[in-house]
């Protein structure tokens, strides 16, 4: 379907560049062509100038426009880290959990998001905005995320500073109870 509307289009571009003619065929029936028949007495048909538009230039993709991110505008309006808790310790007994994503507009196809923990690359790059932290140590963390363009960053949002609060599996606490004593067997009187 599309490669005949494609074809009409292009048909159309092509008879609005070209000359039109007009006659009357056997039958009394006004004709439109582009080609004049032979033994015919057509006339040549006046058309008005067609509007047009100027096709605006193409602005520079914004990974190429400063390899500095402080230089370059930003290509998000928002970017930032969800779902991390800010008054209280994040229980995490085996260190992994997932933060949200909200950016805007949505993520081009050609870009990734990545989790900076701790200021260093933690996790593989996704376009999905929903990112796993894992093994993360106890302890206090910062936490942002970055868009990558070919590999480049080319914006972070702002840090997020956390605690993560995991199970010493040392602790004593811990521990199972020592199994209760077995009864003795009484002596035989």
């Amino acid at each position: 379907m599309r490669p005949l509307l494609f074809c009409l289009l292009l048909g159309l571009a092509f008879s609005a560049s070209a000359q039109i003619y007009t006659y009357t065929d056997a039958n009394g029936n006004t004709v439109f062509t582009d080609q004049p028949p032979e033994g015919q007495a057509a006339q040549s048909v006046e058309l008005k100038q067609t509007n047009s538009v100027p096709m605006p230039a193409p602005s520079a993709p914004a990974a190429s426009a400063s390899a500095d991110p402080a230089n370059a505008s930003a290509p998000y309006s928002t970017l930032q880290l969800t779902d991390i808790p800010t008054d209280e310790a994040l229980r995490a007994n085996n260190g992994t959990f997932a933060v949200g994503v909200t950016i805007e507009p949505r993520l081009a196809s050609n870009h990734r998001l990545r989790l900076l923990l701790d200021g260093k690359p933690h996790g593989q790059p996704s376009n999905v905005p929903r990112l796993q932290v894992s093994n993360a140590d106890r302890g206090e963390h910062s936490l942002a995320v970055e868009v990558l363009s070919d590999g480049n960053s080319i914006q972070q949002s702002a840090t997020s500073t956390f605690t993560v609060q995991r199970v010493n599996t040392k602790s004593p606490a811990l521990r199972p109870p020592p199994p209760p004593p077995k009864p003795q067997p009484k002596p035989a009187t």
